[in-house]
C-alpha cells in the first residue's frame, strides 16, 4: 500500500507530486495498478475527491492510464529522458539542538496580536476590495507611509515627511537600494565587531566596504575620518553586538564628518523600540536630515518572517530614488501594508510593544539574576536597550572555553570576537547574550555541571 506524508500541505498537489515522482524513480513500474481512490482516501485520510483531482492531472501528463472497470494503471514512462529521479534519503539533522539558544534573534512570535491583526486584515479586505489588486508605487502605500512618520514623531521624536518614507521588503533588500542611490563606487564603513549581513548585503551589491573599529563610545570617530568612507553604517543607540551607545560629541563629530564632504550616514535603529530603561535616545536623523538616512525594521517588533522595512530619505536622495526606481512597483503586498497602516494609526501597535517591553523586562531580569547565581565570576555589562548584553567571564581561559562548557550544558552562545569582521583586538571571554528568543522558564532551568 502506497503510504505518503500529506499532513499541512496542498493535499492534492503533493500527492500527484508523490505519485509521479514514484514513476519516474522506478519505484512504481510501468503497468502496475494503482490503489483505488476510495482505498486510497482511507489510507491516507484524505477525501476522494482529493485523490479523484490528482489522478486526473497524473492522467491528463500521460503519467497514468484509466481502463474502464480495472482502475488506473502506471503507463511506461522512459524516465531517463526525463531524468531518473532518485528517491532522497531522508536529510541529515544539520543543526545541533540547543535546550536554551542565546544566539538567534527569534522574536517571541506567541505573543503576536493574531486576533487585532485578523481583525485588521478582514477590516481592509471589506474596505479596499479590488484596490488590493492594483500596482502599489515604488515607494510603498501612501497610507502606511503617512502611518509610518506619524508613529516615528510619537515614538522618536522625529518630524519626517510621509514624501521621504520608502517602504522595502526587510533591512537587506533597503541596504542594496542604498547602495544603488549613492553609488556602487563609493566606500561604505561598517561597524566591527558588528552584524555581518550588513557588510555583506553592501559588497553583495557591488560595494566595497571598510571596517572601523568599536569601542565603548561606539565606532572609533577618527577612524571614520581616516578611512576614506563615502557612507557610514551605524547603530548609534544600541551596537550590536557591544551595545555601544555613542555620546552626544561623538554624534556631533560624525555629523561634521558627513557635512564637510559629498557623505551621508546609515542610522540602523533596529532595536529602538526595546529601550528597557528610560527613554529613547535622540536620533541622529534630527541632527541633520540632509545627510542621515533612517532605517527601521518590523522583523523584531512583529515577527520575522514580516518582511518589511522603511527608510526615511533625505529630500535629495529621494528625489534620486524615484528617478531610478520610479517605474518599479513596491515588492510588499498591499495587502499587508494596508493592515500595517491600520495598526499603526490604531495604537495597535504601541500596545503590542508595551506588551513586549513587559515581557522582555522579566526575561532580563531573570538573565541577571541567572548571572550572579551561576557560582562563578560574571561581569554583566547591559546598557538597559535592546534585546542583548554581554557577560564577561574573567576567569575562563579563552573564548572557545567558554563555548565548550556552555555547548556541553545544551547552551548555544557566541562571544564578542565570533562577530568580528576583521582583526581587531576585542574584550576576551566576553560572551553575547541574545535573550529575544528564550522564555524565563528556559533560563531559570539553566544548570551548569
Amino acid at each position: 500500500m502506497l503510504t505518503y506524508d500529506l499532513k499541512g500541505k496542498n493535499k492534492y498537489y503533493s500527492l500527484y507530486a508523490y505519485i509521479r515522482d514514484d514513476i519516474l524513480s522506478g519505484r512504481l513500474k510501468g503497468g502496475e495498478r494503482l490503489p483505488s481512490k476510495r482505498i486510497m482516501a482511507e489510507n491516507l485520510c484524505v477525501s476522494v475527491i482529493t485523490v479523484q483531482t490528482a489522478y486526473e492531472q497524473l492522467l491528463a501528463e500521460g503519467y497514468i492510464k484509466s481502463r474502464e472497470r480495472s482502475g488506473y494503471f502506471v503507463e511506461n514512462v522512459n524516465a531517463d529522458f526525463y531524468g531518473r529521479r532518485e528517491i532522497p534519503a531522508e536529510p541529515p539533522e544539520s543543526e545541533k539542538k540547543y535546550k536554551i539558544d542565546f544566539v538567534k534573534g527569534n522574536a517571541a512570535t506567541r505573543l503576536f496580536p493574531f486576533s487585532v491583526w485578523a481583525k485588521l486584515m478582514r477590516r481592509v479586505l471589506s474596505d479596499c476590495g479590488e484596490h488590493l489588486l492594483e500596482r502599489v508605487p515604488c515607494d510603498g502605500d501612501r497610507e502606511l507611509k503617512r502611518a509610518v512618520a506619524s508613529y516615528l514623531y510619537r515614538a522618536r521624536a522625529i518630524d519626517a515627511d510621509p514624501r521621504y518614507v520608502v517602504i522595502g521588503a526587510g533591512a537587506e533588500y533597503l541596504y542594496g537600494i542604498i547602495v544603488q542611490l549613492i553609488g556602487r563606487e563609493k566606500i561604505f564603513a561598517v561597524e566591527n565587531p558588528g552584524y555581518g549581513k550588513i557588510s555583506a548585503s553592501y559588497a553583495l551589491n557591488g560595494a566595497r566596504c571598510k571596517y572601523i573599529a568599536v569601542t565603548g563610545n561606539g565606532v572609533n570617530c577618527e577612524d571614520v575620518e581616516k578611512s576614506g568612507a563615502d557612507v557610514l553604517h551605524v547603530s548609534p543607540s544600541h551596537q550590536f553586538p557591544t551595545g555601544a551607545v555613542i555620546p552626544a560629541s561623538g554624534r556631533a563629530r560624525i555629523i561634521g564628518w558627513a557635512n564637510s564632504g559629498d557623505r551621508y550616514v546609515v542610522e540602523d535603529d533596529y532595536d529602538s523600540e526595546f529601550r528597557l530603561s528610560g527613554k529613547p535616545l535622540q536620533c541622529m536623523r534630527n541632527l541633520c536630515p540632509d545627510k542621515v538616512i533612517y532605517m527601521n525594521t518590523f522583523s523584531k517588533s512583529l515577527a520575522p518572517s514580516m518582511r518589511m522595512g522603511y527608510m526615511v530619505l533625505p529630500p535629495e536622495l529621494y528625489e534620486k530614488y524615484l528617478k531610478l526606481f520610479g517605474h518599479s512597483a513596491c515588492v510588499v503586498p498591499l495587502f499587508e501594508q494596508k493592515a500595517l497602516a491600520l495598526m499603526l494609526d490604531g495604537g495597535y501597535f504601541e500596545r503590542h510593544i508595551n506588551r513586549l517591553r513587559n515581557y522582555y523586562r522579566t526575561v532580563r531580569r531573570v538573565v541577571l539574576q541567572k548571572a550572579e547565581n551561576l557560582g562563578l565570576p560574571c561581569i554583566v555589562k547591559d546598557t538597559g536597550s535592546g534585546l542583548h548584553l554581554l557577560a564577561e567571564f574573567p576567569t575562563a581561559p579563552s573564548d572557545e572555553y567558554i563555548k565548550r562548557c556552555a555547548e556541553e550544558n545544551g547552551i548555544a552562545v557566541k562571544c564578542l570576537s565570533d562577530y568580528l569582521l576583521s582583526p581587531f583586538e576585542t574584550e576576551k571571554r566576553c560572551v553575547v547574550i541574545n535573550y529575544s528568543g528564550v522564555t524565563p522558564e528556559q533560563v531559570n532551568g539553566i544548570e551548569i555541571k
